[in-house]
């Protein structure tokens, strides 16, 4: 077991952490929230968030404290921005092999659902990528873990796992606000009734409640006395609205059933074993505790991401933690119970998915028909993407040939790895070129000095902001996002319609120069028949650069 933890923790290492620098920085979610961690380290400022040297109130500090220190340990890189999240994962995955093999007395099940949640899809590309989500899960996995070792256990025990609980949500608080509370509620409070224990309900929280304040009071109190209006905005529009309102495009409006597909796709390649794991389920004890809470948790927790208006598919990323403990038990029941074929069947289809894919990703990149996803130059790229194919479906089909239901699960787990590491590499260029524009805007990185006047638009700011080091930009057009931070005297001039834009060109002519960066489509519709001519101008299919003297 020793070996196996050790060769689990280096194929993380391996597949999640060491090439986490590799791919560009996406916008516009990842150059956010590097660029406000890279703000407070230019500032000083570790109360008040800051974007573009604006007020951004859309979520408490903690996950930008640790991309801050991940900065200052790494250097400012894609490296550091990520690393955070990775390492968020590699945790949860810790958290579920000992709750696993503690609850159900078992290693193996144990080790299988680490393997499963650190293999689903959607763990492993939020986990990859520089957003709040995977922190989140981490600190709410680690909440839930804690009340269930404190509800299994007696006396002093008792009292430090419902400090840990609390202090955990604390965590999670100043993470991503509420939700860090409501889920452990959505949780506990009907397993304790299913449990018929309910009197807990009156005894446990108070020791937590006073841990998170502990936690969560010294910045709550700071930020207040900082900016007297961040809990008006943080809570109405940032909680309540985001709940209830779908009108506003900054909400995410989608149907009640969003999150079923998404949760059949992020739970690839395990979604694929359903049917075993439905047998193994019939053959479960629902009255188990630690069964019940794993069901209150994920079942609970998927109805009520699923009941809020505002929904993005990183939502549900704390269900994937039941979730893997469950399946890895119901999987196990299978095979323990004497069951083969339809595992064996799900392998076979899917090897065959995989080698025919592969063949026919093959045969069109080949023959760029009917259209290819990577350009002539990028050649190593798909065919490292078919091997990768291929090397999937030969696994899946070791996994089929073997006789041990340890190995068969080995192998299934196994399958995904290499596709999992060189997704890092082989992201097409014409995917950088839409949705990283850092290559972009290094290349005209000498055009622009401390005097320069820089101005961009609302969806790629961020980067502008990250790779200029700079944040002092002018938005153009559109708030998007920093409408709030617009909304303050001090900043209000900083977003210009296009005539302002060209009254700032005329005004500084001669005097400093003024660079727009700014989407081409728009520059095209909006801009350039309405701005005085560019003493130099790039525009690339996506992005223009136009410098103005």
């Amino acid at each position: 077991m020793k070996k196996f933890l050790f060769t689990a923790i280096i194929l993380f290492i391996v597949i999640y952490v060491l090439p986490l620098g590799y791919r560009p920085a996406i916008i516009p979610d990842e150059t956010r929230y590097a660029e406000i961690p890279r703000e407070i380290l230019q500032s000083g400022d570790w109360t008040v968030p800051h974007f573009n040297g604006l007020r951004y109130f859309e979520k408490p500090v903690l996950a930008y404290w640790a991309n801050a220190v991940s900065m200052k340990i790494f250097g400012q890189n894609e490296f550091a921005m990520r690393f955070p999240s990775a390492l968020s994962v590699g945790i949860s995955a810790l958290l579920i092999f000992f709750a696993a093999a503690k609850f159900r007395k078992s290693q193996t099940q144990g080790v299988l659902a680490a393997a499963i949640f650190l293999t689903c899809q959607e763990v492993f590309f939020v986990g990859t990528f520089n957003v709040m989500d995977s922190m989140l899960t981490m600190f709410l996995n680690a909440a839930l873990f804690s009340f269930y070792y404190a509800y299994s256990e007696v006396r002093y025990k008792r009292f430090v796992f419902l400090c840990l609980f609390g202090i955990f949500c604390g965590l999670a608080f100043l993470t991503k606000g509420f939700l860090a509370f409501v889920l452990p509620v959505a949780t506990i409070v009907p397993f304790l009734l299913w449990e018929k224990r309910w009197k807990l309900l009156f005894r446990l929280p108070w020791l937590p409640l006073i841990m998170v304040l502990v936690v969560s009071l010294p910045w709550c109190i700071s930020v207040h006395f900082r900016e007297s209006d961040f809990w008006n905005y943080f809570v109405w529009v940032e909680h309540i609205k985001r709940f209830i309102d779908s009108s506003n495009e900054f909400q995410h409006p989608e149907p009640f059933w969003f999150f079923v597909p998404v949760l059949l796709l992020g739970a690839l390649p395990w979604t694929f074993l359903l049917p075993a794991a439905f047998m193994g389920f019939r053959k479960s004890d629902l009255k188990d505790a630690f069964t019940r809470y794993l069901l209150c948790w994920f079942i609970l927790g998927f109805l009520f991401f699923s009941a809020s208006n505002g929904k993005l598919a990183t939502y549900i990323l704390p269900c994937f933690a039941p979730l893997s403990i469950l399946f890895s038990g119901w999987l196990v029941r299978y095979f323990e119970g004497g069951f083969r074929k339809t595992f064996d069947v799900t392998a076979i289809i899917m090897a065959s998915i995989f080698g025919i894919g592969g063949l026919l990703f093959l045969i069109n990149q080949s023959t760029g028909f009917p259209v290819t996803a990577f350009s002539k130059a990028e050649t190593w790229k798909w065919i490292v993407g078919v091997i990768a194919f291929w090397s999937w479906g030969s696994l899946l089909f070791l996994s089929f040939k073997a006789s041990d239901y340890r190995k068969k699960l080995a192998l299934f787990c196994a399958a995904p790895f290499v596709l999992m590491f060189v997704s890092h590499f082989i992201l097409p260029d014409q995917v950088k070129e839409r949705k990283a524009p850092g290559d972009f805007l290094m290349r005209h990185a000498p055009m622009i000095n401390k005097d320069t006047i820089i101005v961009s638009y609302k969806s790629i700011i961020g980067a502008v902001n990250w790779y200029y080091k700079r944040d002092d930009v002018y938005l153009v057009m559109e708030k998007g996002e920093l409408e709030y931070g617009f909304s303050y005297k001090d900043s209000k001039h900083r977003f210009i319609s296009v005539e302002e834009l060209n009254k700032l060109i005329r005004e500084n002519s001669g005097k400093k120069p003024v660079a727009l960066i700014i989407r081409s489509k728009i520059y095209n519709e909006d801009c350039k028949n309405n701005l005085p001519k560019p003493a130099y101008e790039k525009i690339e299919l996506e992005f223009t650069f136009a410098e103005y003297k």
